[in-house]
């Protein structure tokens, strides 16, 4: 994905242990918020050490935000604060006609992002990080009462166990 958080850095520049400390201007949070379809993003930032084996460069670190969300049953703006560790294996993207080298991963191995060329876009993937970050279902503290109000069933009643409950409490009467 695309958008003004692109912090590309030359892979010829990188050196190991390098620290690198981004910080998104108003601009670039404008313009991730629009993406990820948030309210605003008062503070976005990474902490991030380097470290590089031949072509694969190795991110790891923290990511910061404090932003706002939306209710996914009121609409209502909800405050949210993402404090999130990442850490991300940079490689070179397979060639054309190379066969899928199969790798397996473990839940210690980091996320493998893809490059071409000689630079990787750290800004793009701190951006995916903190969308992967979010909470998909926002809910304010009046959405229980707006659900209720439209009848909506809850996770409990709408269960084939309160349906079979139901049908033998009318089977006793």
């Amino acid at each position: 994905m695309t958008d003004r958080f692109a912090h590309h850095l030359r892979l010829d520049q990188i050196r190991d242990g390098q620290r690198v400390d981004l910080v998104a201007d108003e601009a670039e949070r404008l313009a991730i918020a629009d993406r990820l379809d948030l309210g605003p993003i008062e503070r976005l930032d990474a902490h991030v050490t380097l470290s590089r084996t031949g072509p694969a460069v190795r991110a790891e670190g923290r990511l910061a935000a404090t932003l706002e969300q939306r209710c996914v049953v009121t609409g209502e703006p909800i405050a949210a604060h993402i404090d999130e560790p990442f850490a991300f294996l940079f490689t070179p993207a397979p060639q054309h006609g190379e066969p899928d080298e199969e790798v397996e991963l473990g839940t210690e191995d980091c996320d493998v992002v893809f490059y071409a060329g000689s630079a990787i876009d750290l800004g793009g993937a701190i951006a995916d990080t903190l969308a992967l970050s979010l909470d998909p279902y926002p809910r304010s503290a009046s959405a229980d009462a707006a659900l209720r109000e439209a009848r909506v069933l809850t996770e409990e009643q709408a269960s084939p166990f309160a349906a079979l409950a139901a049908l033998k409490k009318e089977s006793d009467s």
